[in-house]
């Protein structure tokens, strides 16, 4: 039996994950026997449903293409199944347009683990936002909506609802409630983060948990005994989900397969590296691009220009120019075959124009 869960969508195959390897004894956090599994399987039926729903991830996930050697082994699928197993974070680096986004789509849809939670970096962006939000604002102008309406009408409906009514949870902590299986995160060009945020997750990666404080300094008495599993519903990041949420506090079952994404704009501390796995993503080949374009093209192609292998040659070796080293990204390569397979496609003439735009440096300025 092969060791591993993910084999990279050779041959379209689907291998939905149903049972995970054992963790490390260092990497157990909530026990299993502790999740509801009746509870559990609905919230996967509902998860799978939306995923089914969701036509422009399947077709992400059903593109991506790993070029592997002749014994069906890469790298990259040898990284995700070791962070599936070791219960750690995936960082994947590798220039733009080199697949690193498009993989956390290719893992969900292989192994079936519902829509990709994607938490998309930048300058401002802070973990606690992606883990949850607290709409005060709302809550408040609720309280005195009812304050207003009581005035005039003592038996008006009440606006103020539930504390639950105004927490939503984000990708993140989304990702880290309690479950048999694995969500799939991806933490997209963590490298536009400011200073203190990879930092920031350290704390998260090795304890799997997190606290809401709104939820946790909430007191539910019932006479004068407090109850010990205040229960509060909350919303998902996931689209019309609900979950329990209890004495504000969520913690993962297992670890999510968390894939972080970064063009190497920066470097990051050595207590941040140590908590995941890195592999980078390959330069594109032609040897790599060809399947990456008949996957895309397979069924949109209705001219067949891309079954013409000298027509992709041709195309292929101007898009990375001389040594592989074009410093362009697969979108643009796609762009191009895009117009040209259309029924009104551009003549020659005005391709080879639409080339020079379409397949400008990523590095060029102008």
């Amino acid at each position: 039996m092969s060791w591993k869960c993910f084999n990279g969508n050779r041959d379209g195959q689907l291998n939905a994950l149903t049972e995970l390897p054992e963790p490390p004894p260092w990497r157990i956090f909530l026990p299993r026997d502790e999740v509801n599994k009746n509870q559990d399987d609905e919230y996967w039926k509902k998860l799978r449903n939306l995923a089914r729903a969701d036509n422009r991830s399947i077709q992400r996930g059903q593109s991506f293409q790993i070029l592997t050697d002749k014994d069906g082994s890469s790298e990259i699928i040898d990284a995700v199944n070791a962070a599936i197993h070791l219960r750690r974070p995936l960082l994947v680096t590798g220039v733009p347009g080199s697949g690193k986004t498009s993989l956390a789509y290719a893992i969900a849809y292989e192994l079936q683990l519902g829509p990709v939670l994607t938490w998309p970096i930048t300058a401002r962006s802070h973990l606690t936002d992606a883990e949850y939000r607290y709409d005060a604002i709302a809550r408040l102008q609720d309280a005195q909506l009812d304050k207003t309406h009581k005035e005039h009408d003592e038996k008006a409906p009440q606006e103020e609802g539930d504390l639950g009514d105004y927490i939503q949870l984000g990708s993140v902590g989304t990702a880290f409630l309690p479950s048999l299986l694995p969500r799939v995160l991806l933490i997209d060009e963590i490298d536009k983060s400011d200073l203190n945020l990879p930092n920031d997750l350290l704390n998260l990666f090795e304890e799997g948990e997190f606290e809401i404080p709104e939820l946790v300094r909430r007191k539910r008495h019932r006479g004068d005994k407090a109850d010990q599993d205040a229960t509060v519903m909350v919303r998902t990041a996931d689209k019309d989900m609900e979950v329990p949420i209890i004495n504000g506090r969520v913690k993962c079952c297992e670890f999510p397969i968390v894939i972080m994404t970064s063009n190497g704009e920066r470097e990051f501390p050595p207590a941040f590296y140590r908590r995941c796995l890195r592999v980078k993503m390959p330069n594109p080949t032609p040897e790599s691009l060809l399947p990456i374009v008949r996957s895309h093209f397979d069924t949109a192609d209705k001219s067949g220009w891309t079954k013409t292998a000298a027509n992709l040659e041709t195309l292929i070796g101007e898009f990375l120019g001389k040594g592989n080293k074009a410093d362009r990204a697969t979108d643009q390569l796609l762009n191009a075959i895009y117009l040209m397979t259309r029924k009104e496609s551009p003549s020659e003439e005005e391709m080879k124009r639409l080339q020079s735009l379409l397949f400008k440096r990523l590095s060029d300025a102008d």
